[in-house]
């Protein structure tokens, strides 16, 4: 993994950052990776980058934060998130002006979301508390991406991210949220595009077939119509 990780540097492939690593393989450790926990947000770019067979050169993967969503399917006891973020970096500290992130001494940032049916199976005494959002439902289906990835500082570490058709669709709807940051419309549409782009062409274990079209929710069929309107 050592040697693998100095050619993947190399070659600049698709690699996650030093500190996600960290909080990967301490998650990896206790078992929560995908019982638990799944990685959100632009982290989860390169591991689809992976699945795919190389780069998603049109998809933006950088980000100075890591996101997960809680997805536990039944109640957890205890502090198991926070324990294992404190293993990682005992700095950790909530963000009391926002109460689903943590924050260490060096301002990285972990946010934890939620779908709604997921909202009661985390325990009250764990933290950070996730944000629910109703969205974050779509990144419970389909089938998961399970790889091992290199990081920046020539370590490695396993991640598990939603179906990145699901991912994809979801990127597009964010892009014209007025809930959603101006600024990141953009990055959301370059990266839901590029990604549907991608599991086209090389991802035909996530088919983009007739039974995936008439899973998709009402909100969600005009970005695929589109983007299938538009693609050869």
């Amino acid at each position: 993994m050592d040697e693998s990780a100095k050619i993947a540097r190399a070659l600049r492939a698709p690699m996650l950052p030093a500190e996600a690593g960290e909080i990967l393989r301490e998650a990896d450790r206790r078992g929560m990776l995908g019982s638990g926990v799944l990685v959100v947000g632009a982290n989860a770019v390169p591991a689809y980058a992976i699945e795919a067979g190389g780069f998603i050169r049109a998809a933006p993967d950088k980000t100075q934060d890591f996101d997960l969503t809680w997805s536990a399917p039944a109640l957890v006891d205890g502090q198991p998130l926070w324990a294992m973020l404190k293993a990682v970096d005992p700095t950790y500290t909530v963000n009391f002006e926002r109460p689903f992130q943590a924050r260490n001494a060096k301002a990285y940032e972990v946010g934890v979301l939620c779908a709604p049916s997921r909202a009661a199976t985390m325990s009250r005494l764990d933290q950070p508390q996730p944000f629910s959002l109703p969205e974050q439902e779509w990144l419970l289906k389909g089938k998961s991406v399970d790889r091992v990835l290199p990081c920046r500082d020539g370590t490695t570490a396993r991640i598990i991210a939603p179906d990145p058709r699901w991912f994809a669709l979801q990127k597009l709807w964010m892009s014209v949220q007025a809930k959603r940051s101006p600024l990141k419309h953009g990055k959301d549409r370059k990266q839901g595009e590029a990604l549907l782009g991608a599991i086209k062409s090389d991802m035909p274990q996530y088919s983009l077939d007739c039974g995936f079209e008439a899973d998709l929710p009402a909100e969600l069929q005009p970005f695929y119509a589109d983007w299938k309107s538009r693609t050869p």
